[in-house]
């Protein structure tokens, strides 16, 4: 074995170790560093005593003992994630085959010898390391943030691909043979990865799809809630200025009736308590927002006869932002409010019977309401192949789960309940 020979043997030993270091999330720090270097340098020194003394063959047999299991070892103490560290070296050893084909490539078109090879296969070395570590490492590295079960199928191809070369090419002489099973496996692996990653990222697109939807439709309800809260808060302000402009209408009303003008006072006592009582607010509870919502959607039902009993004890604070509350009564509410008015439809009474309350830092929701119908459940939430319809109750969900509350949908004698802790 010439110089250039094992001159690029510990070139490939430098450029897998720092490559397996760099794919893998370490916090590095001057005493990390001088432990890498060490260990490295250790590594090779095994190498080169074993290839002098014996055989540089039986490295070539021994280096996953010698210095894969060893380098695992080393990343392990240094990054603490124990698998992870197992799929960077075998990243980092599929990433080794760039640099040698590169220069079979070169040999094959100028028809050079194996020093030819090692040669080129050192001056690629330090290009192909920078390009990995600027362009790839960070996007690897991320993986490792990942689940288990997620960074083995991002390593099971480098996994495959370690084993097959081992035991195809140097263990046996598989290869070489050329049988058509063998050569042709790699290829078929290749094939079965390009399978699963379109499944794969044809699945991530319709739920990043789905996902999107849904937050259009959060983002639509959000604005609608927000508006219809400043139009009630408005005219909430507007039957303050009646009260404060109390004393106009008194001077008014005693100047009517001083000139005996006695109807045209009634008809203007009329027209102000008609005008107050359309906008007046109820109050149900300490919280702004959701007297507005409840009051809003009281006036809905008083309008189309239905019943609507609200007992609610909310205060101001609350873990959860007002427009996120808004959205998740308004929801619930018109839910019920469309299940009562096809129960009005059919000409049979209805009702909407509403709960909220503040218990150890927790808000708990129970929003009850007529129904007759038979609702069809997936996974205990109501579904429905009704054009436009089911926002609401995916909205409540997505609302809830990314406040790590719970909800519940049932039914129950002919009533609908919808049951929600935040």
């Amino acid at each position: 074995m010439n110089v250039i020979m094992i001159m690029n043997k510990g070139a490939v030993g430098i450029f897998g170790i720092l490559l397996s270091a760099i794919f893998c999330e370490i916090r590095w720090t001057k005493r990390k560093k001088i432990f890498l270097a060490c260990s490295t340098a250790m590594l090779l020194l095994i190498q080169g005593m074993i290839g002098f003394l014996i055989n540089f063959d039986v490295v070539r047999y021994l280096y996953p003992v010698i210095t894969h299991v060893p380098t695992i070892i080393v990343l392990c103490v240094l990054n603490k994630k124990y698998s992870w560290s197992v799929i960077s070296v075998f990243t980092a050893y599929l990433c080794c085959h760039l640099r040698r084909w590169l220069a079979l490539l070169v040999v094959a078109i100028f028809a050079g010898d194996t020093n030819m090879q090692n040669a080129i296969e050192m001056l690629v070395t330090v290009p192909l390391f920078w390009g990995l570590w600027k362009y790839a490492a960070h996007a690897i590295r991320s993986i490792s943030q990942y689940s288990v079960s997620m960074q083995w199928q991002f390593g099971v191809i480098p996994a495959v691909a370690y084993t097959y070369d081992y035991v195809a090419h140097i263990y046996t002489d598989w290869v070489s043979k050329g049988s058509p099973v063998v050569v042709e496996f790699m290829s078929f692996v290749c094939s079965m990865a390009y399978l699963v990653f379109v499944l794969h990222t044809s699945k991530e697109q319709q739920l990043r799809g789905q996902l999107e939807q849904a937050q259009e439709n959060l983002n639509l309800q959000m604005t609608q809630a927000v508006r219809e809260i400043e139009l009630l808060r408005a005219s909430q302000q507007q039957a303050s200025t009646y009260r404060h402009d109390l004393r106009h209408h008194l001077q008014y009303l005693l100047s009517c009736m001083e000139n005996g003008r006695l109807e045209q006072a009634q008809d203007y006592i009329h027209e102000i308590c008609e005008e107050i009582e359309g906008k007046k607010i109820i109050t149900y509870c300490e919280n702004e927002a959701a007297n507005l919502i409840f009051s809003s959607f009281a006036g809905r039902a008083k309008e189309q006869d239905i019943l609507f009993h609200i007992r609610a004890e909310i205060s101001q604070n609350i873990p959860m932002t007002e427009s996120d509350l808004c959205i998740l009564l308004s929801n619930a509410l018109e839910n019920a409010l469309h299940a009562c008015q096809k129960q009005k439809e059919k000409g049979l009474s209805c009702i909407i019977e509403t709960v909220v309350y503040e218990k150890n830092g927790k808000i708990f929701f129970q929003i009850v309401n007529s129904c007759n119908e038979d609702i069809v459940f997936e996974h205990g939430i109501p579904v429905t192949d009704r054009a436009g319809h089911g926002l609401g109750v995916h909205s409540i969900c997505a609302l809830v789960e990314r406040y790590q509350g719970m909800y519940q949908f049932s039914v129950k004698d002919d009533k609908f309940i919808l049951r929600v802790s935040i």
